[in-house]
């Protein structure tokens, strides 16, 4: 028997693996938020972003989704009930993004935001897409968002991705 080595061929996504690269078709699958109050959490994630609650375990953590997937978002309190919004300057999460399928469903999110008085801290034209941004109630970071057909991205001399960061414009967003 040889101790030589024996080279197989590997698919695409072993050859990833081996190469210490992340599978190809990898992508996030949700995102658990600590929070000091998990109903008024529920009330902002239901109620002005339009997810549905798929479990709760107990007072201490929920899980929502949107379009009947398991969970998105997870909510919980297990170390941080009744804690203080992280002060700024500080690490820890800047935003979770929720990709919207068209213009026309950002725009009805946007309808939501509003309707709730809630705040946008931004609202951006990154050429690839646009986004709304805001704070859910311990000030986790929100990224609402679209993208416009790759075909439509911006790109460089070269060929390369040119993103930008414009001012959107809400009502010609509103009147998607």
């Amino acid at each position: 028997m040889s101790n030589e080595p024996v080279s197989t061929p590997l698919s695409a996504q072993a050859a990833a693996a081996a190469s210490g690269s992340i599978a190809p078709g990898a992508r996030i699958g949700h995102v658990h938020l600590k929070v000091a109050d998990l109903e008024r959490a529920i009330g902002f994630y239901r109620d002005v972003l339009g997810l549905s609650v798929t479990q709760r375990y107990g007072r201490d953590a929920a899980f929502l989704s949107a379009g009947g997937y398991h969970h998105h978002i997870g909510l919980n309190t297990w170390q941080s009930r009744g804690g203080a919004r992280p002060a700024p300057g500080t690490a820890g999460l800047f935003h979770v993004a929720i990709l919207y399928p068209s213009r026309a469903d950002l725009a009805a999110a946007l309808r939501r935001v509003l309707a709730a008085g809630v705040a946008l801290a931004g609202a951006s034209d990154h050429g690839v897409s646009e986004a709304l941004y805001l704070e859910d109630p311990d000030g986790n970071g929100i990224e609402l968002y679209w993208d416009r057909p790759e075909e439509d991205w911006p790109r460089d001399a070269s060929g390369g991705l040119a993103m930008t960061t414009r001012r959107l414009d809400l009502d010609g967003l509103l009147g998607a």
